[in-house]
């Protein structure tokens, strides 16, 4: 079944889950991960908006999108990510002399949300996974580096923030549990890069298993989703964010899915604290104890998480569970379901003690069991406990990410550049720089630097060298190949 559910969805780039309690399916094959939790990142508590329901639902005074859009329009955002490629994989015959580009960067393009004037954003794991650089648009065209806070690839979510001089407008959020099938939902995000694009539909399902069968709740929607919407927000009639849209169906244009914002916001404490989701783990394979099951095996509820498999090494292996036994509360809670019993684990931490109730051969038993965290699957890295990650630029490409070289006679002639020309020619673009983010390539020459004219590598680097974090830079270049000069803005990365 999983199988055939990953060949007709979609999503806008790669997605990784964790492992469940409920082992379920593989993780498609993953990059470099990693997150970044800054030592500057403020300490107090995410100052979300939760809008309280001030207008029943299906009421037809409430469907009103257009004023919606014009409410929330301005926390969308553009996300855009940018992983460094390895030189030896393009062999040199394919390069066209210095003008081709071969370390070309993996690129992706997403949506997010600002959730915290401070600049907290919501968006996709899969929109960022890997990425050496993500940068966010926002609604008025600042261009600002962001930071990866946390990541739960599990449920797919990322948490971003931005620094930016003044407070950011913020989308409210909802509460996704209270959603109807047949609801009004609206999407906002930059489908096949249509930036700041409204689609309009219902809800067509709540809960929807598609690839985790022990935490996936999707929302299925016919509101058109696109690549590029991946996480941008789904909005009810109300104005208020219910899910993170991640998911499309290949094989049809009107079946999309989001993630609950309900279940996001419940992770949000460890994105920002931790920079990762510990979940407790009990190591069960679980199905629920439906009616024909009961009679089948004369089970004494028809209720409850009837036991499948129990792997030896495991805190439900060591705790002595079994197959066919059937679990019917927990911690005193009445359990309806395996999945009932998964969200509850799930919401534990790690090392923490449960008590079971059990029905075996008859019997009602207590089981005790301490829980230990939810593994990841092996294609995904841990995120990283350094700090930081990978250097973004090195040391010789300064801040604009280039490497320059002096005209000669040689490489006049070899160009056909314009006599009497004077600059510097680029010879290495760091795939994740600003440069490259900003489409400046090998074999350009730079002619000025902020309206001041570069004679020399001397000349380009003491300029470089002097410009302030965060600077804007407006790089006049020639091109050689299409004969043409331009002008490209760059941002330097903040301090």
């Amino acid at each position: 079944m999983k199988a055939l559910a990953a060949s007709w969805v979609a999503l806008a780039g790669v997605v990784s889950f964790l492992l469940g309690l409920v082992v379920a399916g593989g993780v498609p094959a993953g990059v470099r991960r990693g997150v970044v939790t800054p030592a500057a990142l403020e300490t107090r508590p995410l100052s979300i908006s939760m809008d309280p329901e001030r207008t029943p639902a299906g009421s037809a005074a409430a469907v009103d999108f257009a004023a919606v859009a014009a409410r929330i329009n301005g926390a969308v955002v553009n996300v855009d990510a940018v992983a460094r490629e390895d030189r030896s994989r393009a062999p040199r015959r394919f390069q066209r002399d210095m003008a081709d580009d071969n370390n070309a960067p993996r690129e992706g393009s997403g949506s997010g949300f600002i959730i915290d004037a401070a600049g907290f954003i919501l968006t996709n794991h899969h929109v960022i996974e890997g990425a050496d650089r993500v940068t966010v648009t926002l609604g008025d065209g600042r261009v600002l580096r962001a930071t990866v806070v946390g990541i739960d690839p599990a449920i797919d979510v990322a948490l971003l923030q931005v620094l930016a001089p003044d407070p950011l407008p913020v989308a409210p959020l909802g509460d996704s549990d209270a959603l109807r099938v047949g609801e009004w939902v609206c999407a906002i995000g930059n489908p096949l890069g249509y930036v700041h694009s409204v689609t309009v539909g219902v809800v067509s399902f709540l809960g929807r298993k598609l690839y985790d069968q022990s935490l996936d709740a999707y929302i299925q929607t016919d509101a058109a989703i696109s690549f590029g919407n991946s996480g941008g927000p789904l909005i009810n009639s109300r104005g208020q964010v219910v899910g993170m849209t991640t998911a499309v169906s290949s094989q049809a244009s009107n079946i999309g899915f989001a993630v609950p914002i309900s279940q996001v916001i419940g992770i949000l404490p460890q994105l920002r604290e931790r920079g990762r989701v510990a979940r407790g783990y009990a190591g069960v394979v679980l199905t629920t104890a439906t009616p024909r099951l009961q009679a089948a095996l004369q089970l004494a509820r028809n209720q409850g998480a009837l036991v499948q498999d129990v792997p030896a090494d495991t805190p439900a292996g060591r705790a002595g569970l079994r197959p066919y036994d059937l679990i019917t509360a927990i911690d005193g809670v009445p359990i309806a379901s395996d999945e009932a019993l998964i969200r509850y684990i799930a919401a534990r931490v790690p090392g923490a003690l449960v008590r079971m109730d059990v029905w075996r051969d008859g019997t009602k038993r207590s089981v005790s069991l301490k829980l230990t965290e939810r593994p990841l699957p092996a294609t995904v890295r841990p995120p990283s406990t350094t700090g930081g990650v990978r250097p973004v630029l090195s040391p010789e490409q300064g801040p604009l990410g280039l490497t320059v070289r002096d005209l000669d006679a040689a490489t006049t002639k070899r160009f056909t550049l314009p006599d009497g020309m004077t600059g510097v020619m680029i010879i290495d673009v760091d795939s994740a720089g600003p440069a490259r983010q900003a489409r400046v390539r090998r074999g350009q020459v730079v002619l000025e630097i902020n309206r001041t004219k570069i004679g020399s590598v001397a000349d380009f680097q003491r300029i470089v060298s002097a410009l302030p974090p965060g600077a804007a830079v407006a790089l006049f270049v020639f091109d050689p190949l299409t004969g043409d000069r331009g002008i490209y803005s760059i941002l330097i990365d903040p301090a």
